[in-house]
């Protein structure tokens, strides 16, 4: 063993010391917060962190390439490509869809691309950023996925693909979309950021359409704090999205590699000269968007963890939902989709209607009381500031959508929430209601003298 291997050997067993030496915080029901997310690690990346430093290989290397391989083991797909997020994902996904790569199937400014505005921006952006049109479809309540009813009578034929995601790790019915897609020979996009380890049919979500997302942000289901990945099980498709992911360059070797397809300088493309640098010819109108051997090196451990993380989100889901049970005439709970297991992203709430509280005054009880809650994203997206003017084609009036956007929350599932935090959150519950109003009469003490309420 050489001398900077044994110093290398001293530096990471130093790391392991070095995280036993971590205080943890206990947690002190009312005082302590109730997080919605949050990082969940040990030793093993903190020890692959120091050890991607060590090499000072700051772009992606030898990590990289071993969890886009082992990614791809886990889930059961061809390809898995790293990218430095989930929303730049999205726009890979989506931008792959015009590569000329696909010839006749390429698609086209103004071709339109199913999806909803019940969501995360970055589902919808991707489609307004390549200048497609987005058709906006309603959402199913306790599910709060797309309205799949609804998709058929959409079409037109402008229509070329389908781009939605399953809700907070609830699978979308597969089933009835891969059907559709199918007929009319539309391509399927999955926005799989939320949902890494859902499973619809025994099948990891993520695995069922043409292409599909994933996120990596400190909020999902594995982190490397910025990150994402897109997966795909055709050849095509990967070239594509390789090459917009690296500049739109041409070339497919690998970082530090020249030459793989030993024709590097001899071939034609348009009007360069002939035997110009393969290295340097650019297929695509690209963007650069790759990640860090060091991300990926705290993702490669990460991954190590999904089994268990899915495990202990499902366990988390399914003691809120017992315990919540008993408030159904107030609140609708989640329902997971059909034929579906889901790897829970959070646990949805919506307030019914015609009940003498609004969501407001419960979101402002848990937040008072350290319980952290979210929003479904943007709402109601055609409402949102960013989309004044943008051509959409909107199908109905989303009232479900906009129910949505007036009567849920959400709070987390996450693995690092313990049975005591969780038992906290039940307790809140039911001290909440057992304050809410019985009549309109005591609705009016409730909302203007509780200070659970800013309403009138």
């Amino acid at each position: 063993m050489t001398k900077r291997e044994k110093l290398r050997k001293q530096i990471l067993k130093t790391v392991k010391e070095y995280h036993k030496e971590s205080v943890s915080v206990p947690f002190i029901p009312g005082k302590s917060k109730v997080p919605y997310a949050g990082r969940v690690f040990n030793e093993k990346e903190l020890v692959n962190l120091v050890d991607s430093s060590l090499d000072f290989w700051l772009t992606a290397g030898r990590y990289a390439q071993k969890l886009e391989k082992e990614l791809a083991e886990f889930l059961g797909v061809k390809h898995a490509l790293l990218v430095n997020s989930g929303s730049s994902a999205n726009l890979l996904a989506i931008s792959a869809l015009t590569s000329p790569l696909l010839k006749k199937r390429q698609l086209k400014p103004g071709d339109e691309v199913i999806t909803t505005a019940c969501g995360f921006p970055t589902t919808l952006n991707p489609i307004l950023q390549n200048q497609l049109k987005p058709v906006i479809i309603d959402v199913e309540l306790g599910t709060y996925n797309i309205d799949v009813g609804k998709i058929e009578k959409s079409i037109s034929r402008k229509t070329k693909a389908i781009f939605v995601a399953h809700t907070l790790g609830n699978p979308f019915d597969l089933e009835v979309v891969l059907k559709i897609a199918k007929k009319y020979n539309l391509f399927l996009i999955e926005d799989n950021c939320d949902a890494l380890g859902s499973k619809y049919r025994k099948r990891f979500t993520g695995t069922y359409g043409h292409i599909a997302t994933l996120s990596f942000y400190p909020a999902h289901h594995i982190t490397m704090g910025e990150g994402g990945a897109v997966l795909t099980n055709d050849p095509g498709f990967r070239r594509a999205l390789l090459s917009l992911r690296d500049w739109g360059r041409d070339c497919w070797c690998e970082p530090g590699q020249d030459n793989t397809c030993n024709r590097r300088f001899k071939q034609q493309f348009g009007e360069l000269p002939y035997g110009y640098d393969h290295k340097y010819v650019y297929s695509h109108i690209g963007y650069n968007l790759k990640v860090t051997d060091l991300q990926a090196a705290v993702g490669v451990a990460q991954l190590k963890k999904l089994k268990q993380f899915i495990k202990k989100r499902q366990d988390n889901f399914r003691y809120l939902s017992d315990n919540l049970k008993k408030f159904e005439e107030f609140l609708l709970l989640p329902q997971a989709t059909k034929n579906s297991t889901p790897s829970w992203f959070g646990f949805p709430i919506l307030v019914k209607e015609n009940v003498l509280f609004s969501r407001n005054d419960i979101v402002n009880y848990l937040e008072d009381n350290k319980i952290a809650t979210r929003m479904l994203f943007g709402g109601n997206l055609t409402k949102q500031p960013a989309y004044a003017g943008a051509k959409m084609k909107i199908v109905g009036k989303l009232k479900n959508t906009d129910f949505v956007m007036n009567n849920l929350f959400w709070i987390g599932v996450y693995p690092g929430l313990t049975k005591e935090m969780l038992n906290y959150v039940c307790g809140q519950f039911n001290m909440f209601f057992k304050k809410i109003p019985k009549d309109k009469e005591e609705n009016v003490i409730f909302t203007k003298s509780n200070g659970l309420c800013a309403c009138s």
